[in-house]
């Protein structure tokens, strides 16, 4: 590859997320000068703003809902969040990813830059008041909260404010029934604030499946979280005391108000691409991000890839889907075309709790492929696994293919989501069975060594 100059790289990447990350080291051991760009403090969202702080507050969640679940069958007294120190102890492992990550790219010999980028041609980015030419570019610039157009919707909190409630008000309202709202409303219920989602159809989770679904909102509506279904928010104002917020809309067709002390949203997100000047580069995109082919190179300008949550590619906006395509643009960057991302049994989890956990076809697309399936529908509560930590409900859905005997999807609402996820996961990706996956010897008793009864075909 040419050699680095002060502006000239054989790659720029745009975005120090985990794809950004993952393909600028491995260009750079290869040899290959690289920069890499970010307006935001180094590191990407799932570190610092998203997946890992979020877990960090669920987990103490989840923690509150288990021992509830064992009151009175040999634990006494009542659990309780202290939200300061929860919020200190989710500090403990975001605040020094800036500084680690700014180290991470000195030892490499990455050279870094703190602004925001855009194209100015097919190979150059300006960057401040630099502009920087690029052999190869690689947009991983994420994700950000969608435009709802509603009136006064700059007064709308969104997720990476609610991770960082310094305290936590006594009544929220989460804008959209996708998992983001539905993990905030359990974290904020089980911390002791009334919680309501509104949500614009009757159907929230909607990727999830339904039945599932259904059992989870109940059970949340038993903890006291208020669910306005068929509803449509219009408006955003300050309360007269300027201590808060009005909503107001409609519900089912009627006048809807509520007063709240902030509002979440929650309502989806899009590929962050506003700010690249795009057309400048000969990048075309669309509402899905960048317009990829199935090497995840640019349809467009040959010398650009995306990876990530900004790519238009078929992987689902998750942070293992982030790392896979990083994997393949690092791959195709080294040798042209040699490889394509493997979307296969990608899970999906909602970390409320219980979990609900998700990996291939719902039982309507299974239903719609054609094929000749087997559908195990399972309440799993009187189960010794799960009647021992009082675990209702506890459900499985598992669709098998009747004459492969593959696994289809798998679907999973309870404690243990999470981990029976991944069996089957395991098991769809690599094409085993629901016999061979039956037939493992797991350890007893476990979560695991009940799968056989999940897959009888």
């Amino acid at each position: 590859m040419t050699a680095s100059s002060e502006s000239t790289f054989d790659l720029i990447v745009l975005g120090t997320g985990s794809a950004g990350q993952s393909v600028a080291t491995a260009c750079r051991e290869q040899g290959w000068s690289v920069a890499i760009i970010d307006s935001r403090p180094f590191g990407g969202t799932c570190s610092q703003r998203g997946c890992d702080p979020k877990r960090v507050l669920a987990g103490a969640a989840e923690l509150i809902a288990r021992s509830r679940n064992l009151k009175g069958k040999g634990l006494a007294g009542e659990n309780a969040i202290d939200w300061a120190d929860l919020m200190a102890f989710k500090t403990t492992f975001v605040e020094n990813i800036p500084q680690s990550t700014e180290e991470k790219f000195e030892e490499a010999g990455i050279r870094y830059f703190h602004g925001s980028a855009s194209f100015t041609g097919k190979n150059s980015i300006r960057v401040g008041e630099e502009e920087l030419t690029g052999g190869k570019i690689v947009i991983a610039t994420g994700a950000k909260p969608a435009t709802l157009g509603i009136e006064g919707e700059d007064l709308l909190g969104n997720s990476e404010g609610f991770l960082d409630l310094k305290e936590l008000p006594s009544t929220l309202a989460f804008i959209g029934g996708g998992y983001i709202s539905f993990e905030f409303a359990h974290i904020a219920a089980e911390a002791g604030a009334n919680v309501h989602i509104i949500h614009n159809n009757d159907k929230p989770l909607k990727n999830f499946e339904p039945d599932l679904v259904d059992a989870l909102v109940q059970r949340m509506r038993e903890l006291g979280i208020v669910f306005h279904l068929n509803a449509k928010t219009e408006k955003i104002s300050r309360t007269e005391s300027g201590e808060g917020y009005v909503l107001e809309g409609t519900e089912n067709g009627q006048p809807f108000r509520l007063e709240c002390g902030l509002a979440v949203h929650g309502a989806g997100r899009v590929p962050n691409v506003d700010e690249l000047d795009l057309e400048k580069g000969g990048v075309e995109a669309d509402k899905k991000g960048v317009t990829v082919d199935e090497h995840l190179r640019s349809v467009s300008n040959s010398d650009v890839y995306a990876a990530g949550d900004v790519s238009g590619s078929p992987g689902l906006p998750l942070t293992p889907i982030a790392g896979l395509e990083a994997r393949a643009v690092s791959a195709n960057l080294l040798e042209e075309g040699s490889v394509k991302p493997n979307y296969t049994a990608t899970p999906s989890i909602v970390f409320t709790y219980p979990m609900l956990a998700s990996v291939g076809m719902t039982e309507e697309q299974a239903r719609k492929s054609g094929k000749e399936i087997k559908v195990n529908t399972v309440d799993m509560s009187g189960w010794y696994t799960y009647k021992r930590m009082g675990e209702k409900p506890s459900m499985a859905k598992v669709i098998l293919d009747q004459s492969s005997g593959c696994i289809l999807g798998a679907h999973v609402l309870n404690g243990e989501a999470e981990h029976l996820i991944n069996y089957f996961a395991i098991a769809m990706r690599h094409g085993l069975t629901a016999a061979q996956l039956s037939d493992t010897l797991y350890g007893y008793p476990t979560d695991g060594s009940d799968l056989k009864y999940l897959l009888e075909t």
